[in-house]
This record gives structure tokens, sequence and C-alpha cells, in this order.
């Protein structure tokens, strides 16, 4: 489970589309391993929400069902909470614009992974434990995206 792991992690990398269910709600999944949470604990946090004012939302949405408005309200919300933690750590908030595949979960040396697909939503499938090694190619391609996702993205915390 990722919130296991990111509780011992020095460093946590997200990417998501709204991320409600990550780390928007007091009750998310990753919201007790945060900084303030965890009594300052020096922990790394990068994520990468898609831009609520992207075209690419807009087709997320109608994928899904679900509007625009609705949709791009809870990345805003999502990235609001991490604003509201980050003078307690070192957490760094980016949008990103590109039709979204992949559900990404990093914490230090383990990558869990799920996909996005039309009607489907990234909590609903398969999550996949990834690990570094030495020859591994899934975990470095994973990162290398991530790095290239926010390499491309406006920075908004």
């Amino acid at each position: 489970m990722p919130a296991e792991q990111a509780r011992a992690a020095t460093e946590l990398d997200v990417l998501a589309v709204r991320g409600l269910g990550l780390i928007g709600l007091n009750d998310s999944l990753l919201r007790a391993c945060l900084p303030r949470e965890q009594g300052g604990k020096g922990l790394r946090i990068r994520f990468a929400l898609l831009d609520p004012d992207s075209e690419a939302l807009a087709r997320r949405a109608a994928e899904i069902g679900e509007s625009a408005e609705s949709l791009a309200s809870g990345v805003r919300l999502t990235e609001a909470r991490l604003r509201e933690l980050a003078d307690a750590g070192d957490i760094g908030v980016w949008r990103y614009r590109m039709l979204p595949t992949w559900r990404l979960v990093r914490t230090d040396g383990t990558m869990f992974v799920s996909v996005f697909d039309a009607g489907w939503e990234g909590h609903e499938s398969a999550l996949y434990k990834v690990m570094e090694t030495p020859h591994g190619p899934l975990y470095r391609g994973f990162r290398r995206m991530f790095e290239a996702i926010i390499g491309g993205a406006e920075r908004t915390v």
C-alpha cells in the first residue's frame, strides 16, 4: 500500500488527475504522511495535477461522465490543500496539460502505478508495484516520464 511506504519515505512523487482521494481530503490515502501530520518530518513532495484550464481536463471529464467544471474544482481544491501545507515542508505542485494515461505514486525506490482510460478512473485500475532495481526498465522509465512531465509543466506551489 502506498501510504505505508510513504510514512517512511524521504521523497514522494505523485502524478494524478485531481488527487482528492490521494491527498486533497482529510481522510485521503496519503494525507497522514505529509510533513504537518508527521511533525515536520523532512519529506520532499512533488505533485503533478491535470491543469484545470486545459483541453485535456475537459476531455478527461467527458470520458468519466463528469462536468469539466466539477473536475477542475477538484483539482483546484487539491492544489489549495497542498498550498496550505507548503510552509510545513518541501512541497511542490505542478499543472500538466496532456491527457492523463498513468497514475503514479513514488515513494523513494518503490512506485505504484495504475492507468486512466475512457470511463475508467485511476483508483479503479489494478495497482502495480514497481521496484527500483539495477537493470529494471519500468521504474526508470516511469521516473523519467514524471521528471519530463513536471519539467514541461507550470509550477503553482
